[in-house]
Protein backbone atom coordinates (compact mmCIF):
# COMPACT_ATOMS: atom_id res chain seq x y z
CA UNK A 1 0.00 0.00 0.00
CA UNK A 2 1.62 3.38 -0.85
CA UNK A 3 -0.56 5.59 1.74
CA UNK A 4 -3.16 5.39 4.81
CA UNK A 5 -5.49 8.46 4.57
CA UNK A 6 -7.40 8.98 7.62
CA UNK A 7 -10.38 12.12 7.54
CA UNK A 8 -11.83 12.19 10.35
CA UNK A 9 -13.96 14.97 12.36
CA UNK A 10 -17.37 16.44 13.87
CA UNK A 11 -20.00 15.23 12.26
CA UNK A 12 -21.09 17.72 8.77
CA UNK A 13 -16.86 18.54 8.88
CA UNK A 14 -16.93 17.39 5.52
CA UNK A 15 -15.31 14.23 5.71
CA UNK A 16 -16.90 11.73 3.29
CA UNK A 17 -16.50 14.96 0.67
CA UNK A 18 -13.31 14.99 1.31
CA UNK A 19 -12.56 11.12 0.86
CA UNK A 20 -14.84 11.31 -2.34
CA UNK A 21 -12.34 14.12 -3.56
CA UNK A 22 -9.14 11.97 -2.43
CA UNK A 23 -10.45 9.09 -4.02
CA UNK A 24 -11.31 10.31 -7.30
CA UNK A 25 -8.14 11.92 -7.55
CA UNK A 26 -5.81 9.16 -6.86
CA UNK A 27 -8.47 6.63 -9.65
CA UNK A 28 -7.44 9.34 -12.16
CA UNK A 29 -3.55 8.79 -11.35
CA UNK A 30 -4.69 4.73 -11.89
CA UNK A 31 -4.41 3.45 -8.17
CA UNK A 32 -6.72 0.85 -6.78
CA UNK A 33 -8.25 3.06 -3.83
CA UNK A 34 -10.84 1.75 -1.10
CA UNK A 35 -12.80 3.74 0.70
CA UNK A 36 -13.77 2.74 4.44
CA UNK A 37 -16.74 4.95 5.88
CA UNK A 38 -17.39 4.48 9.44
CA UNK A 39 -19.75 3.14 11.02
CA UNK A 40 -20.21 0.88 7.79
CA UNK A 41 -23.03 -0.79 6.57
CA UNK A 42 -21.37 -4.15 5.17
CA UNK A 43 -21.02 -5.78 8.45
CA UNK A 44 -22.71 -6.48 11.67
CA UNK A 45 -20.58 -4.33 13.94
CA UNK A 46 -20.97 -0.98 11.38
CA UNK A 47 -25.18 -1.33 11.56
CA UNK A 48 -24.94 -2.38 14.93
CA UNK A 49 -23.30 1.20 15.86
CA UNK A 50 -25.89 2.95 13.43
CA UNK A 51 -28.56 1.42 15.03
CA UNK A 52 -27.27 3.19 18.55
CA UNK A 53 -26.42 6.09 17.22
CA UNK A 54 -29.89 6.63 15.92
CA UNK A 55 -31.21 5.85 19.66
CA UNK A 56 -30.34 7.54 22.80
CA UNK A 57 -29.33 6.95 26.35
CA UNK A 58 -25.81 5.64 27.75
CA UNK A 59 -26.29 2.43 26.71
CA UNK A 60 -26.51 3.14 23.37
CA UNK A 61 -24.35 5.87 23.89
CA UNK A 62 -21.52 3.16 24.63
CA UNK A 63 -22.77 0.18 22.62
CA UNK A 64 -22.33 3.14 19.31
CA UNK A 65 -18.61 2.95 20.42
CA UNK A 66 -17.98 -0.31 21.07
CA UNK A 67 -19.13 -1.08 17.67
CA UNK A 68 -17.66 1.35 15.95
CA UNK A 69 -14.84 0.12 17.57
CA UNK A 70 -15.08 -3.63 16.01
CA UNK A 71 -16.17 -2.03 12.68
CA UNK A 72 -13.10 -0.03 12.51
CA UNK A 73 -10.83 -2.86 13.56
CA UNK A 74 -12.42 -5.23 10.87
CA UNK A 75 -11.63 -2.46 7.91
CA UNK A 76 -8.05 -2.64 9.40
CA UNK A 77 -7.78 -6.34 9.45
CA UNK A 78 -9.31 -6.85 5.66
CA UNK A 79 -7.64 -4.00 4.23
CA UNK A 80 -4.72 -2.28 5.64
CA UNK A 81 -2.37 -5.16 4.50
CA UNK A 82 -3.62 -6.24 1.23
CA UNK A 83 -1.03 -6.07 -1.56
CA UNK A 84 -3.51 -5.23 -4.30
CA UNK A 85 -4.64 -1.53 -2.80
CA UNK A 86 -2.31 1.56 -3.54
CA UNK A 87 -4.66 4.09 -1.25
CA UNK A 88 -6.46 3.16 1.57
CA UNK A 89 -8.82 6.01 2.71
CA UNK A 90 -10.60 6.39 6.32
CA UNK A 91 -13.40 7.96 6.92
CA UNK A 92 -13.76 8.10 10.89
CA UNK A 93 -11.55 5.94 12.47
CA UNK A 94 -10.57 6.28 16.02
CA UNK A 95 -12.20 9.87 17.18
CA UNK A 96 -15.23 8.34 18.35
CA UNK A 97 -13.10 7.69 21.65
CA UNK A 98 -14.27 11.70 21.63
CA UNK A 99 -17.36 10.83 22.67
CA UNK A 100 -16.70 9.00 25.70
CA UNK A 101 -16.39 10.20 29.68
CA UNK A 102 -13.60 12.76 30.20
CA UNK A 103 -10.29 10.90 31.39
CA UNK A 104 -10.98 7.55 29.80
CA UNK A 105 -11.52 8.70 26.16
CA UNK A 106 -7.82 10.04 26.59
CA UNK A 107 -6.78 6.68 27.98
CA UNK A 108 -8.74 4.39 25.51
CA UNK A 109 -7.31 7.14 22.52
CA UNK A 110 -3.78 6.38 23.63
CA UNK A 111 -4.65 2.85 23.39
CA UNK A 112 -6.25 2.65 20.56
CA UNK A 113 -3.61 4.69 18.50
CA UNK A 114 -0.85 2.27 19.54
CA UNK A 115 -2.56 -0.97 18.53
CA UNK A 116 -3.95 0.25 15.51
CA UNK A 117 -1.85 1.59 12.74
CA UNK A 118 -1.44 5.45 12.29
CA UNK A 119 -0.33 7.36 9.29
CA UNK A 120 1.50 10.63 8.92
CA UNK A 121 -1.78 11.16 6.67
CA UNK A 122 -4.54 11.78 9.24
CA UNK A 123 -6.44 14.99 9.03
CA UNK A 124 -8.60 15.93 11.39
CA UNK A 125 -11.54 18.42 10.23
CA UNK A 126 -11.97 21.19 12.97
CA UNK A 127 -15.42 22.40 12.04
CA UNK A 128 -17.47 25.01 14.49
CA UNK A 129 -19.94 23.09 16.46
CA UNK A 130 -22.26 26.12 14.54
CA UNK A 131 -21.31 25.62 11.33
CA UNK A 132 -21.48 21.51 12.07
CA UNK A 133 -25.00 22.08 12.66
CA UNK A 134 -25.83 24.31 9.83
CA UNK A 135 -24.49 21.18 7.60
CA UNK A 136 -26.23 18.68 9.78
CA UNK A 137 -29.63 20.46 8.81
CA UNK A 138 -29.15 20.71 5.59
CA UNK A 139 -28.93 16.73 4.66
CA UNK A 140 -31.31 14.43 4.59
CA UNK A 141 -30.25 11.62 6.95
CA UNK A 142 -31.61 10.95 10.60
CA UNK A 143 -30.43 13.24 13.44
CA UNK A 144 -27.64 11.03 15.51
CA UNK A 145 -27.63 11.12 19.27
CA UNK A 146 -24.32 13.14 18.96
CA UNK A 147 -25.92 15.89 16.51
CA UNK A 148 -26.78 18.85 18.78
CA UNK A 149 -25.12 21.84 19.90
CA UNK A 150 -24.40 20.73 23.62
CA UNK A 151 -22.14 17.30 22.30
CA UNK A 152 -21.03 19.12 19.63
CA UNK A 153 -19.21 21.70 21.71
CA UNK A 154 -17.71 19.08 24.33
CA UNK A 155 -16.49 16.75 21.60
CA UNK A 156 -14.46 19.59 19.73
CA UNK A 157 -12.89 20.75 23.52
CA UNK A 158 -12.15 16.67 23.99
CA UNK A 159 -10.66 16.56 20.47
CA UNK A 160 -8.42 18.95 21.07
CA UNK A 161 -6.80 16.99 23.41
CA UNK A 162 -6.13 14.07 21.53
CA UNK A 163 -5.61 15.56 18.07
CA UNK A 164 -2.25 16.49 18.58
CA UNK A 165 -0.08 14.43 16.54
CA UNK A 166 -2.53 15.19 13.59
CA UNK A 167 -2.69 17.31 11.02
CA UNK A 168 -5.88 19.85 11.53
CA UNK A 169 -7.49 21.57 8.97
CA UNK A 170 -10.15 24.43 9.49
CA UNK A 171 -13.16 22.91 8.03
CA UNK A 172 -15.11 25.93 7.99
CA UNK A 173 -13.68 26.99 5.18
CA UNK A 174 -14.80 25.90 1.77
CA UNK A 175 -14.80 22.86 0.37
CA UNK A 176 -12.50 23.53 -2.29
CA UNK A 177 -9.60 25.31 0.33
CA UNK A 178 -9.99 22.03 2.77
CA UNK A 179 -9.08 20.08 -0.30
CA UNK A 180 -6.23 21.86 -1.00
CA UNK A 181 -4.33 21.95 2.50
CA UNK A 182 -5.20 18.18 2.30
CA UNK A 183 -3.57 17.78 -1.02
CA UNK A 184 -0.68 19.67 0.18
CA UNK A 185 0.41 17.78 2.82
CA UNK A 186 -0.12 14.27 0.87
Amino acid sequence: MDKFIVIDGLDGSGKDTQVKLLAEMYEKQGKNVVVRSHPSMDNKYGIKSKEALLKTGKINHLKATVYFGLDAIRSIRKYYNNDNIDVLIFSRYIMSVVYLPNVINIIIYKFVSFVLPTSEYMFFLDVSPEESLKRIDNRSEETEMFENMEELEKARIKSKKVTYDWNIIDADNSIAKVNDEIKEKL
